[in-house]
């Protein structure tokens, strides 16, 4: 259960946090939320697919990891075996107080019921003089990244909507064991469709910023195989 509260130098002047990779520090997921901004980093490891929520009748982009919940195929013991780590996962345990969509001054905030909270080890978020420490500072940059990120979000994903460029993704992998891994639930962005479109709606896309990060969603595709490998090697290794 999270424990979301404001960060504040007088509370939290000796507040340490665990940056290390592992199991055992929340890295065995998934996938996460992802950026259009960062989509063109993104695509150089993992597949970028969409999944919608059907309450809210909003699809989010997500960075795909594994193929089943609590399966992180980059993760190797304490390693991330990927040259990028999105927005998402490197920014925790802080997060941005209030939501994406308020105006003003956002609050950084922090989960102390994170497993990256250290009881007298780890990186310290302020120095002694209740400064900010650059760990601190790098955090507030990605926090601001990830905010910027999730307002484009809403105009990048009705873009995708309104032009039909979402299509169902189902995929059935036999692994080299003989055992079948099903993905399903997800959308991909449709290539014939992206294809048809006149110059018109290209253009659209382009002035809005949205065509280069649907180019590299769709790049990103290529990215299944190398994940489908890293299941079998995980496989392999038992």
């Amino acid at each position: 259960m999270s424990d979301h509260t404001l960060l504040e130098s007088t509370i939290h002047r000796d507040l340490r946090v665990r940056t290390a990779r592992g199991a055992d520090l929340g890295d065995a997921v998934m996938c996460c939320i992802a950026v259009p901004d960062e989509f063109r980093r993104l695509q150089n490891d993992y597949p970028i697919l969409f999944r919608l929520d059907v309450e809210r009748d909003a699809f989010a982009p997500l960075a795909m990891f594994g193929f089943e919940n609590g399966e992180n195929l980059f993760l190797d013991g304490d390693r991330w075996d990927a040259g990028y780590i999105p927005l998402a996962i490197d920014i925790q345990p802080f997060l941005i107080g209030g939501t994406p969509d308020q105006d003003g001054e956002k609050q950084v905030h922090v989960d102390m019921a994170s497993p990256r909270i250290a009881d007298g080890e780890g990186t310290r978020v302020f120095d002694d003089d209740g400064r900010p420490t650059p760990y601190l500072e790098t955090i507030v940059d990605k926090l601001g990244a990830l905010d910027a990120g999730f307002r484009a979000s809403g105009d990048f994903v009705a873009a995708l909507r309104r032009h039909g460029l979402l299509e169902p993704l189902t995929l059935e992998i036999t692994l080299d064991d003989g055992s079948i891994n099903r993905l399903v639930g997800f959308h991909a962005i449709d290539e014939a469709r992206l294809a048809g479109l006149d110059a018109v709606v290209l253009g659209e896309l382009h002035k809005a910023d949205h065509l280069m990060p649907i180019f590299m969603a769709v790049a990103s595709i290529g990215r299944l195989r190398e994940l489908i490998a890293r299941k079998n090697r995980r496989v392999a290794n038992g």
